[in-house]
């Protein structure tokens, strides 16, 4: 028994002593380390698989052997078998680096994996997409239009742009002559150490970040539109209607700037200090759900009502506002069709230029509630391209 025992620790010394030869190997092969090329990081990368291999294996490793097996985490498992390609069993850290992510498939040029900047050990990163068709000749710089992803502030990634409702909208954007941008930011997470404007200043960043490289991405910087849903949609507002300027965060991004000309938001919210916007329902004992993602770790801090109007893109409303679209539904629980009227209401007062589309029979994501949704999933498609089409229209 002994015997087995050493064995067996000699093999899993074996094993991380090839893994880590086999690290080295791709350190050099992929070029970690050197400097970026802010027009050229990041195109398919291998070195990203690999670095995102290393972090799943951590987390599915859990005898420390160096390798995923079945027995380790069974609902894991049936997501990644298809990566056992030798069948013996066992993932290995080379097959898990050969995981692909989904990427949005224009069939034109892009940069994927753009480090746009680092917070702690954090390395933040957006995804650009070029236009397709006989735009993409074009000698002159590209508009650009950044996609802000949902899930409460606290999931999601910029891969969402590669699925179903999001991805027809943006290839056929992409079409239309517009470059995309995906944008990865910070998540808020139970400790609070992440918190919604975080999120929002990330994703400016991620704006100032292409204005400043906009020579060698051959970006527009007097055309920059955006388009979120959700959370994404709240971010999408807060680009549009607050200044390059405003909530700084990175310091060598901070003398970048651009202009906004206009945006989309699906099922975003516009208000957070009036928190009846978030009940449904109007019931009696009603709970501030996103108050936490704004406020942190502190529960109840002297400025709350100014983190809460910070946070609040209806308070920047002006009538020099960019021209932004809201599209929400009637039964949304989880985003209210109220923010949709209160913004629309709030911007006729400041002669803003927002427009609304209420989408009946419609929950958050546009699910059907009770009967099909009017109008229809493609009718807010082309609703979407269409409003960002005749604004890039009006930059000619």
């Amino acid at each position: 028994m002994p015997i087995q025992i050493h064995f067996k620790q000699f093999f899993r010394n074996a094993l991380r002593l090839s893994l880590t030869v086999f690290l080295l190997i791709a350190f050099c092969s992929f070029g970690f380390g050197q400097e970026e090329n802010p027009a050229a990081s990041g195109q398919d990368g291998d070195s990203a698989a690999v670095e995102r291999a290393q972090k799943t294996m951590g987390k599915l490793d859990k005898d420390g052997d160096g390798q995923f097996e079945r027995n380790e985490n069974a609902k894991a498992w049936r997501r990644l078998r298809k990566l056992d390609t030798n069948k013996d069993g066992i993932i290995s850290l080379e097959e898990l680096s050969k995981q692909q992510k989904p990427y949005l498939e224009t069939g034109g040029e892009r940069k994927l994996e753009l480090v746009y900047k680092t917070v702690g050990q954090k390395k933040l990163a957006l995804d650009l997409y070029y236009p397709t068709g006989e735009v993409a000749e074009n000698d002159s710089p590209y508009p650009v239009i950044l996609y802000t992803h949902g899930g409460g502030w606290a999931a999601g990634s910029k891969h969402g742009i590669s699925k179903g409702s999001f991805s027809k909208v943006f290839l056929a954007l992409a079409e239309q002559g517009f470059a995309v941008a995906s944008v990865d930011y910070r998540l808020y997470g139970k400790n609070g150490s992440v918190m919604m404007r975080d999120c929002v200043i990330d994703c400016k960043d991620a704006a100032r970040y292409l204005s400043q490289n906009s020579d060698s991405l051959k970006l527009d910087t007097n055309r920059f539109f955006v388009m979120g849903d959700s959370a994404g949609g709240h971010i999408a507002q807060m680009l549009l209607l607050t200044s390059p300027e405003a909530l700084p965060g990175d310091e060598t991004l901070q003398t970048a700037t651009y202009r906004m000309v206009a945006g989309v938001s699906w099922y975003g919210p516009c208000d957070f200090e009036k928190t009846e916007l978030f009940n449904h329902d109007d019931r009696a004992k009603f709970r501030d759900r996103f108050g936490p993602r704004i406020l942190g770790n502190k529960k109840n801090p002297e400025n709350k009502l100014e983190l809460y109007r910070e946070m609040s893109p209806i308070n920047y409303l002006t009538s020099d506002s960019p021209p932004l679209l809201m599209i929400q539904g009637d039964k949304d629980t989880t985003i209210p069709v109220k923010h949709a009227y209160y913004m629309k209401e709030k911007a006729d007062s400041a002669e803003a230029p927002v427009e609304t589309l209420i989408i009946e029979n419609a929950g958050h994501n546009w699910r059907k509630v009770d009967a099909p949704i009017a109008p229809t999933r493609e009718a807010i498609f082309e609703r979407t391209v269409q409003f960002l089409v005749d604004h890039l229209e009006d930059t000619k």
